[in-house]
C-alpha cells in the first residue's frame, strides 16, 4: 500500500526524471534504483518505469509539436528499426545483469560526454542557414546509416533503457549535425514509439506494477513538460550544461566512486 510519503517521493523523482530524460537522457537512473527500494524486483521496476517514460514521451511530443520542432518523417523512419531492436532487447532485459551493464553504461556516457564538449558536428556545418539546409536534405546514406544505428539504440533502450537518450543524442550528432533542440525533439518520437513495444514484453510477462507506474508518470510527465520548454527557451548552451552535469553524475555514481569516497 502507498503512504503519502511514497507518493511524494516518486513524484519528485519523477519529476526530475522526465526533465531529465526529455533535455539528455539518463532520467531512469534516478526512477529505477527509486522503484527497487519501494521493494519492487528488478525486472517489475524495468517494466514499470517504462509506463511513466511513454507517458512522458506523449507530452514532450506534443510540447515540442506545439513549438514548431517535429520531423514525422524522419522520426518514423528511424523508429522502424528502434522497435524491432526493443522487442529483441526486452527479452534479454528479464535477467539483466545490473553490475557488468552499469558499468558499460557509465563508459557510453562519458564517451558521450567527450562529444558534448568536443562537438564534431561542428566541423560540418558551420551556420543556422547550412544547419537548416542539411536538415532539410537528409542523404540516403546518412539515413541508412542512422536505420541501422537505431536498431541497436533500440535494442539498448529495450534491454536496460536508462541513458538511452545520450546515445540517441550521439548518434543524431554524429550523422545529422541537427541542433541538440531539434534532436530532442526526434529522441521523444523514436523513444516513445519503441518504448511501447517493449513494454508489450514486460506486460506479457507480468513484470509491471500499474499503480506505482501512473503515480510516476504523473511526475515524469510534468517534469517532461518543464523540460521541453526549457530545451526551446534555453537552446544548445543550457541544454550542453544540463548533459554535461548529469553525464558527470551518473557516471560517477555508475562506477561507484561515492562508495569510494565514502558518501
Amino acid at each position: 500500500m502507498l503512504t503519502v510519503t511514497n507518493v511524494l517521493l516518486i513524484l519528485v523523482t519523477g519529476v526530475a526524471a522526465g526533465f531529465l530524460n526529455t533535455v539528455g537522457g539518463g532520467g531512469s537512473l534516478l526512477t529505477m534504483p527509486m522503484l527497487i527500494f519501494l521493494g519492487l524486483p528488478s525486472a517489475v521496476a524495468n517494466g514499470t518505469n517504462r509506463i511513466a517514460l511513454m507517458v512522458q514521451n506523449i507530452v514532450a511530443i506534443a510540447n515540442f509539436r506545439h513549438k514548431g520542432f517535429f520531423n514525422p518523417k524522419l522520426s518514423i523512419l528511424l523508429s522502424i528499426p528502434a522497435v524491432l531492436g526493443s522487442i529483441v532487447g526486452a527479452r534479454f532485459a528479464i535477467n539483466l545483469p545490473d553490475e557488468l551493464f552499469n558499468k558499460i553504461l557509465a563508459v557510453v556516457m562519458l564517451t558521450v560526454l567527450v562529444l558534448i564538449i568536443w562537438r564534431p558536428e561542428k566541423k560540418f556545418i558551420k551556420t543556422e542557414e547550412d544547419k537548416n539546409k542539411d536538415e532539410q536534405n537528409f542523404s540516403k546514406f546518412k539515413l541508412a546509416i542512422a536505420m541501422l544505428l537505431f536498431f541497436f539504440v533500440g535494442f539498448y533502450g529495450g534491454f536496460i533503457q536508462a541513458g538511452v537518450g545520450f546515445i540517441i543524442i550521439a548518434a543524431l550528432t554524429l550523422i545529422t549535425g541537427m541542433s541538440l533542440v531539434n534532436i530532442n525533439a526526434l529522441k521523444v518520437f523514436v523513444i516513445f514509439v519503441y518504448m511501447l513495444s517493449s513494454l508489450l514484453v514486460f506486460v506479457i510477462s507480468g513484470n509491471v506494477d500499474w499503480i506505482l507506474g501512473f503515480t510516476l508518470a504523473i511526475g515524469n510527465a510534468t517534469g517532461a513538460y518543464i523540460g521541453s520548454n526549457f530545451a526551446v527557451a534555453k537552446g544548445d548552451k543550457w541544454i550542453r550544461i544540463v548533459l554535461v552535469i548529469a553525464v558527470l553524475g551518473m557516471s560517477a555514481k555508475l562506477l561507484g566512486l561515492h562508495k569510494l569516497l565514502g558518501l
